[in-house]
């Protein structure tokens, strides 16, 4: 007959089958962020390597060139790309038993129940701390290099192995509001439109803003007479979203909570998602390990890995609007 332990195992590795897709589900309906991620299939899936590396084009084509007749033609080699080298980051989350919880629970329905609330907790303990990781600045033991990396109040910084203070073509867009706390719902759009132009460029465009509280409940206070929503699919019909998912030209515009935004609650992040990835390895997406038995306790231990970073190709097309006063 099998020990309550091993009937625990079964069914939590079972159930755990689907951790990737549950658990990215699980961040998409409560991070707006990493839904838009999903939804345009920028969660890139990679074999292995030493750095996650992500090739970019960062000078033109220098051959260009306008002639007559028999003139010299340049057909000198154009040295125009690069590539952006993130490292690695790893998350582990464990589902975790006691022996004594075992043998109380060691019943069948109570050990289901058992395996399926610890599922859930572990899900959503994952969801709300990677979360969290999607909007810092890397600066913790270990941590991926979020929003706050990528995108930094100064436009600069060293990102993916690349210092902007040399290779400008590598700074983000960044936008200062004069004043402490002048923004109001007839100024804010003014404000939006500027850091628009900025991120703009061609047929590229921002997508996404994602807001503080203090942005967006200004923001959405300017649009009440007139706003049109977007749902859940990401079509703008009415229905809402994170916050509502107001429009503001193209870009879906929400909210994220304050406590993802760092140093200062008034916060916004004018997103290209087309230059933005959840880079992951393929054997480690909220995968489950095998059971591990510690030797010095009575208990069973089903580990959960994640390992991956957000990255991007193109900081030029990404900007950050704040009121750092």
């Amino acid at each position: 007959m099998p020990s309550p332990s091993t009937i625990f195992t079964e069914l939590v590795t079972t159930t755990l089958r689907n951790t990737a897709t549950e658990i990215a589900d699980n961040m998409s309906d409560n991070n707006g962020f990493s839904r838009k991620l999903k939804e345009k299939k920028k969660i890139k899936n990679l074999d292995g390597g030493t750095e996650i590396q992500i090739p970019l084009e960062y000078a033109a084509n220098g051959t260009y060139q306008r002639f007559t007749g028999f003139d010299t033609l340049n057909v000198n080699g154009s040295d125009v790309l690069t590539s952006a080298k993130f490292d690695w980051a790893q998350v582990a989350i464990h589902v975790v038993s006691s022996g004594r919880e075992l043998m109380i629970n060691s019943g069948k329905s109570q050990m289901f129940d058992l395996a399926k609330t610890k599922k859930k907790n572990a899900y959503k303990s994952a969801a709300n701390n990677f979360s969290i990781d999607l909007f810092s600045d890397g600066a913790l033991t270990n941590q991926i290099g979020g929003l706050a990396n990528i995108i930094q109040t100064n436009g600069q910084g060293t990102v993916g192995g690349i210092d902007s203070a040399t290779w400008t073509f590598w700074r983000n867009q960044f936008r200062e509001i004069s004043g402490t706390n002048t923004y109001t719902k007839d100024t804010i759009l003014g404000e939006f439109n500027a850091m628009w132009l900025l991120t703009h460029r061609g047929v590229d465009d921002t997508d996404l803003i994602v807001l503080s509280h203090d942005f967006y409940t200004v923001f959405e206070a300017s649009q009440q007479q007139y706003q049109r929503y977007v749902n859940k699919g990401g079509d703008s019909e009415g229905a809402v979203g994170f916050g509502g998912g107001i429009m503001y030209k193209t870009a879906e515009v929400i909210f994220d909570t304050n406590t993802n935004f760092s140093t200062t609650a008034e916060k916004g992040y004018f997103l290209n998602t087309d230059y933005l990835y959840l880079a992951q390895h393929k054997d480690a997406q909220w995968t489950a390990d095998d059971e591990k038995r510690p030797t010095n306790q009575d208990a069973v231990i089903v580990p959960i890995y994640w390992m991956g970073n957000l990255v991007t190709s193109n900081r030029a097309r990404q900007g950050v609007l704040l009121d750092a006063s």
